[in-house]
C-alpha cells in the first residue's frame, strides 16, 4: 500500500545535481562560477537593473490586510476589490495580518537555517532519488547539458498526509519536522481562506471552490541561495510561472532576490516585515478562466549575502480536473482553457524544464481559444 501511495505522487523527476552550497564551502575564495551555472545575458534580460537601485523596488505591489477580509470588517468590500485588482493586474501581492504567529515563523526560520547548515554527509540521507523531485537538489533538470541555477533546494510533499513520503519525513531533524507540521497546517488554512475570497471576487459558487481546494495538494520547497562571485552571470531560479493554484512565500532574511516581470520589466519585490508574499499560479489562472494572471518570476543572487526562503505550493484536490470554473464559464459564455485531470496536468509540466512549461501554458490558451 505504501508503494502505491508514493507512486501516486510521483508526478515527475529531476536529474541529480551537485550542491552549490557545498561548492562554496569547499572553495570559499572562488572568483568564477563553473561554466554550467553561467547564463547568457539574454537570460537576465536587457531590462534588468540591480535590486540595490531603489527604483526597482516598486512600492505599489499591492498589500492585502487579510484581517479585513476574514473578519468581514467595514472595509471588506474595498479590501476584496483590492485583492481582485492585484490578482488581475499583478498576479502578486503581500498579505499582512495573515494569522500565522510570529513565534511559529521565527521557530520555523531557525530550524531551516540549521537544516541548511547540516554537513554534506547528513544531507546525503535526504538527497533526491532518481525517480522523485523530493529531497535536496534542484527541480526541472532534464538533461546533462542544461544550465543550472545558483541554489540548493529541498522539496517535500506535505499534504494530504497520506500522500507524503513517510521515510523522508522521518529522516528530518525532529524539531524541524514539528515546526514544518505546524507551519504546513497554518499555510493551508491561509491558502484556503485567500482562495475562498478570490472565488467571491470572481463570482464563483462557494461550493465549487470548496470542492476544488478544501482538501488540496500541498508541497513545500525550501530555498538556499549562496553568495555568488559573479551574480551578473548567474540565476538563483530561472524565469518561470508556478504550476499550482497559489504560492505563499516566507522570506527568512532581508536579502532581496525575488523579481517579477511587470509591463516588460523585472521588478524587485521587497517583502514587508511579518508579511508573506502570495502569487497566482497557473491553476488559478485557469480556474479564473484567464481573469487572474500567473506571472513570470525569477530569483536573483547576491555577491555578498546568502538568501533563504520557503515557498509553499497549494493546488486542487487530487482527483479533480483542472479547468475553468463552470460558474464562470456560464458567465463568460466561453471556456478559455482545455480541461485535464490534475495528475495529467502535473506530469506534463514536470516533464519539461520551466521555460518549456510556460510555452505549453501559452500554447494551451491559444489552442483552447481557437477550439472555442
Amino acid at each position: 500500500m505504501e508503494n502505491q501511495e508514493e507512486e501516486t505522487i510521483n508526478l515527475g523527476r529531476s536529474l541529480l545535481v551537485p550542491s552549490v552550497q557545498q561548492l562554496v564551502r569547499d572553495e570559499p575564495s572562488i572568483t568564477k562560477i563553473p561554466h554550467r551555472y553561467v547564463h547568457q545575458l539574454d537570460d537576465h534580460d536587457s531590462s534588468f537593473v540591480s535590486s540595490d537601485d531603489p527604483l526597482t523596488i516598486n512600492p505599489s505591489v499591492p498589500v492585502i490586510d487579510l484581517h479585513n477580509l476574514i473578519e468581514n470588517t467595514s472595509t471588506y468590500s474595498s479590501e476584496l476589490n483590492k485583492l481582485h485588482t492585484a490578482s488581475e493586474e499583478w498576479g502578486f501581492f503581500q498579505v499582512i495580518n495573515h494569522g500565522i504567529s510570529e513565534s511559529l515563523l521565527e521557530d520555523f526560520r531557525r530550524e531551516i537555517l540549521d537544516f541548511f547548515g547540516l554537513s554534506m554527509e547528513e544531507k546525503k540521507h535526504l538527497w533526491q532519488e532518481e525517480n522523485s523531485y523530493e529531497g535536496f537538489g534542484q527541480l526541472f533538470v532534464v538533461s546533462e547539458e542544461q544550465k543550472l541555477d545558483w541554489s540548493d533546494m529541498f522539496a517535500i510533499t506535505t499534504l494530504p498526509r497520506h500522500l507524503r513520503k513517510s521515510q523522508l519525513f522521518q529522516k528530518l531533524p525532529p524539531l524541524l519536522r514539528d515546526k514544518l507540521e505546524a507551519y504546513s497546517a497554518e499555510v493551508k488554512k491561509l491558502a484556503v481562506a485567500i482562495l475562498g475570497q478570490m472565488g467571491k471576487a470572481l463570482g464563483i459558487k462557494t461550493e465549487e471552490m470548496s470542492e476544488l481546494f478544501e482538501d488540496g495538494f500541498q508541497a513545500m520547497r525550501m530555498n538556499y541561495y549562496p553568495p555568488c562571485p559573479q551574480p551578473e552571470l548567474a540565476l538563483g531560479f530561472s524565469p518561470h510561472s508556478d504550476a499550482d493554484a497559489l504560492t505563499i512565500l516566507y522570506q527568512l532574511n532581508q536579502t532581496d532576490g525575488l523579481q517579477i516581470r511587470k509591463d516588460g520589466k523585472w521588478v524587485t519585490i521587497k517583502p514587508l516585515p511579518n508579511a508573506l508574499v502570495v502569487n497566482i499560479g497557473d491553476i488559478m489562472e485557469i480556474v479564473s478562466n484567464g481573469v487572474y494572471k500567473s506571472i513570470e518570476h525569477r530569483a536573483m543572487v547576491n555577491e555578498h549575502n546568502e538568501r533563504l526562503s520557503v515557498a509553499t505550493f497549494y493546488c486542487s484536490t487530487m482527483g479533480t480536473e483542472v479547468g475553468p470554473a463552470q460558474s464562470l464559464v456560464a458567465q463568460h459564455k466561453v471556456e478559455n482553457f482545455r480541461r485535464v485531470p490534475l495528475e495529467e496536468y502535473f506530469k506534463e509540466c514536470f516533464a519539461r524544464k520551466l521555460d518549456e512549461c510556460i510555452v505549453e501554458k501559452v500554447f494551451s490558451i491559444i489552442s483552447a481559444s481557437l477550439i472555442s
